[in-house]
């Protein structure tokens, strides 16, 4: 299948409870190769409103081939508040076409729209980030309300991921 072809197929939306497999899935797969942290159904969706999915195929047969969500954290000031880009992924087959450009991009825009200044994103794969203007920066930078989440997580204290944040 040529790529323009494929791209032209594709859309972003916002994910609905029928994408959670789709998301569930997607979001495995890669944390399964170490790539990414994985999700249970349930955080998924409880927070089915802040994903994004890139969809291909038709109407009826629409299948979720990219993910990405948008988390808000109040950093503790007055109106600062900082996003989050999550659980980025995109189906192999459907890589190196710039979707996950396109899914963090989303993101900002809709943190621009609603008065986010700052976005950041603690990665396995900073160079991906690197490419879209983020900075990588120590951890301790990074808001306190950030690893409120992160005190729960199984790698805590072997983190190896990369945080990094931008100004949009």
């Amino acid at each position: 299948m040529k790529n323009k072809k494929l791209i032209k197929n594709l859309k972003i939306v916002r994910a609905k409870v029928d994408d959670v497999a789709g998301i569930y899935k997607i979001v495995n797969q890669f944390a399964k190769q170490n790539l990414m942290l994985p999700r249970v159904l349930n955080d998924i969706y409880e927070r089915l409103y802040e994903f994004f999915v890139i969809k291909y195929g038709s109407s009826k047969n629409e299948k979720v081939v990219g993910c990405v969500a948008l988390h808000l954290t109040w950093v503790g000031k007055k109106d600062e508040v900082w996003g989050e880009v999550r659980s980025l992924a995109v189906d192999e087959k459907f890589q190196r076409l710039g979707l996950g450009k396109q899914l963090v991009l989303k993101c900002h825009k809709e943190a621009k729209g609603l008065g986010v200044k700052k976005m950041f994103a603690l990665t396995y794969v900073p160079e991906f980030f690197l490419k879209l203007g983020y900075e990588i920066v120590l951890r301790d930078s990074l808001p306190h309300k950030v690893w409120t989440e992160c005190i729960n997580c199984p790698f805590f204290m072997e983190c190896k991921e990369t945080p990094l944040v931008r100004s949009i």
